[in-house]
């Protein structure tokens, strides 16, 4: 048909598995075990139902002032999204335009390439090495853009800071993005580089660490003029993307430090037994500081065990991939549902 010359076609990004089954275990999107900070629950029992016929916030103004206050930045600083795919994605919009590849590692999360395309940026995938590392001599080339998580996805590998900043130096004419998902699970992040550095954006999100992924928070902070221009072109693409209870309920979930670092210390306590017992089974990994683990067997092909335990209802993720494709992501869950999948994984190896 003539008119779908013109259509602007893309290969979308391709989501971990949502089943939705009795008593399965769901260990592939890297959400939170645990519920959101208690206030939350109280928060939301209680909010203004009358407030839902207006317009939120388009600045979303008290969110952003309790994260600049929480992080030491101006609230100028800071600008907050619809998860952090949408800041990432407002970010690919605004600063990746001079027509030069924007770079970023060969196995990392798989909304970069998507995002590039879509916005018809050039780009150019920089191999990690056989460890699994980012290669900062990689990223010494003529370039438009930097964009690489820290701990990085899926291998929850995290970078010094020293390398970050390496980064940062060789490429002080364009803007650098340190996407920090999983910062918050045994990284280092890259904020403390931002006085130093007007062209580093950290970007961070709810959906991991405080449990929210069902309300679509993210942020980014970095210089004021970044955020100014960002600002703009949110304002240009949409007013009203985060909504009132998203706002509301995510200062409450910043307010609640004790809880949150309750959280992600029960992860992490959770992801180092299960790297032990992992061990026993014949499993290697990068040694992750992530909420997940990026395992791959030394004898059983990783398809063989995905398809195994998604017939217990025991959901991981799997990628057919080059360099990845014998590998499984296995989110770090309850202890209990960690306990189930090593019980499964000990009968299904040794018998």
């Amino acid at each position: 048909m003539k008119w779908e010359e013109n259509v602007r076609k893309a290969v979308p990004y391709v989501a971990g598995e949502q089943p939705n089954r009795p008593n399965m275990i769901k260990l592939n999107t890297n959400e939170c075990p645990y519920p959101p900070a208690p206030g939350v629950a109280r928060l939301a029992a209680q909010l203004d139902i009358d407030a839902l016929r207006l317009y939120p916030d388009s600045d979303a103004m008290s969110l952003t002032k309790v994260l600049a206050e929480y992080y030491g930045v101006k609230p100028e600083q800071v600008f907050v999204g619809v998860g952090s795919d949408d800041v990432l994605a407002m970010a690919f919009m605004t600063f990746f335009n001079s027509g030069k590849p924007v770079l970023f590692p060969d196995v990392t999360y798989s909304f970069y390439d998507v995002w590039a395309e879509l916005y018809r940026i050039p780009y150019r995938m920089c191999a990690l090495d056989e460890n699994w590392h980012i290669r900062p001599e990689d990223y010494r080339q003529p370039n438009g853009g930097v964009i690489f998580p820290n701990p990085n996805a899926p291998t929850g590998l995290a970078e010094s800071l020293d390398l970050v900043e390496e980064i940062l130096q060789a490429n002080r004419d364009v803007v650098v993005i340190v996407d920090e998902a999983y910062v918050d699970f045994g990284g280092v992040s890259a904020l403390p580089l931002l006085e130093k550095y007007d062209n580093l954006l950290v970007v961070q999100t709810f959906s991991k660490s405080r449990a929210m992924a069902g309300l679509r928070i993210g942020f980014c902070i970095g210089s004021e003029k970044m955020i100014s221009y960002l600002k703009d072109v949110k304002f240009s693409f949409n007013s009203y993307t985060m909504n009132y209870p998203s706002q509301v309920l995510g200062v409450e979930a910043v307010r609640d430090d004790a809880y949150f670092k309750e959280t992600t210390g029960k992860i992490v306590r959770t992801r180092e037994r299960v790297k032990g017992e992992l061990r026993e089974l014949g499993f290697t990994f990068p040694d992750s500081a992530a909420n997940f683990i990026f395992a791959k067997h030394d004898t059983i092909p990783a398809e063989r065990i995905f398809r195994a335990l998604r017939e217990r209802d025991i959901y991981v993720r799997h990628w057919n991939k080059p360099r990845i494709s014998e590998y499984l992501r296995i989110t770090v869950g309850t202890d209990q549902e960690m306990d189930a999948l090593i019980a499964f994984l000990r009968d299904f190896i040794r018998g």
